[in-house]
């Protein structure tokens, strides 16, 4: 059989209503691409719920989808490794089962691989709640070519942790074991520094085109995987090419525009320990003017006061950080549902 272009492994446990919805937007996707290019594959950490059923429905409806369950829940990390190594794509998209392909995404992703090698080809996500297309932050966007994978790491660090955002070329990637980071949270990114850093040409898709569920997953602790595991990830990458610079880069952008809204998100659903987050991010940044003064009030600062200067960073960050469009599109989303239950009729 010709191994196809791309593969896309699905790792998931107990989320049928999620799998359902991904698996159907998918066939949707596919419906604009040619046979046999994409190979879907769903690695079931042993669910207790409808999953097989879910899988099963799709490939009644002709879904080219493999199918592979446990015979017990391996954990997270290794079923992802199992799903990376399981793909027969050159290509490999590690798909959260929760996100979804805004309509047209995957076309243009095929379109893209078949016109041109990539180490990696990243799409810019946004966040959902309920309706991934109503909550579309729109734009046209554009597609950057890099030849300096630094530049393009310096470019996509938004967003460039997110598992589904990220097509990686496996095939850059045959003497490393995806099972060595089955031990890290961001058992994936791993994957995804090898592949940009060893492929002669990167691409960023900046426009939106994969939709991920919003704060679906609390099993880890924030401040511990995105500020100690990101971190040392990034600094032991130096030797496969990463440089220094770039590092500091990443971190000062990290900063100014990315870490502010996660820290006002702790506050307001009082989630985590202010203590371990505080320590976290001081072990890192702890002489750094952007963490002493920008970050943590939000962390020190009495809830009220600190809610108030997390918005105020928030909202200059996400300017700076050129997602003012997705912010405003969050806030705008965010009023409508809470205004639309408020004029709900109450139960007679």
């Amino acid at each position: 059989m010709t191994s196809p272009l791309l593969t896309l492994a699905i790792p998931t446990w107990n989320r049928a209503g999620f799998l359902a919805a991904n698996l159907a937007q998918i066939e949707s996707e596919l419906s604009g691409v040619a046979p046999g290019l994409v190979e879907v594959i769903v690695s079931d950490n042993c669910s207790p719920d409808e999953t097989p059923e879910v899988v099963r429905d799709a490939a009644a409806r002709g879904l080219p989808v493999r199918y592979v369950r446990n015979e017990r829940n391996l954990g997270w990390a290794l079923n992802f490794a199992q799903a990376f190594d399981l793909a027969r794509g050159k290509y490999v998209l590690l798909l959260g089962d929760d996100d979804l392909f805004v309509d047209g995404a995957l076309r243009l992703v095929v379109e893209r691989l078949c016109a041109r090698e990539y180490g990696v080809v990243i799409m810019r996500p946004f966040g959902f709640d309920e309706d991934f297309r109503a909550e579309n932050p729109g734009g046209v966007g554009r597609e950057r070519i890099f030849s300096d994978p630094n530049a393009f790491l310096i470019a996509t660090s938004r967003c460039f942790t997110l598992t589904s955002a990220c097509v990686i070329n496996k095939a850059l990637l045959g003497e490393v074991d995806s099972h060595l980071f089955s031990t890290s949270n961001l058992a994936a990114f791993h994957l995804m520094l090898r592949a940009a850093l060893a492929g002669r040409e990167n691409l960023y898709l900046d426009k939106y085109l994969m939709a991920s569920k919003r704060q679906n997953s609390f099993s880890y602790d924030y401040s511990e995987v995105f500020v100690g595991e990101l971190w040392n990830i990034l600094d032991s990458h130096v030797q496969w090419g990463l440089r220094p610079e770039t590092i500091r880069t990443i971190e000062r952008d990290k900063l100014l525009s990315y870490y502010p809204f996660y820290l006002l998100d702790l506050r307001l659903s009082r989630r985590g320990d202010l203590r371990v987050t505080f320590d976290n991010f001081a072990r890192r940044f702890r002489d750094r003017w952007l963490f002493r003064l920008w970050l943590a009030p939000t962390i020190t600062l009495p809830r009220p006061l600190a809610i108030v200067w997390g918005g105020l960073t928030t909202c200059v960050g996400r300017v700076l950080g050129g997602d003012l469009r997705r912010g405003l599109k969050f806030a705008l989303s965010r009023a409508a549902r809470i205004l639309g239950r408020r004029r709900q009729p109450l139960p007679q």
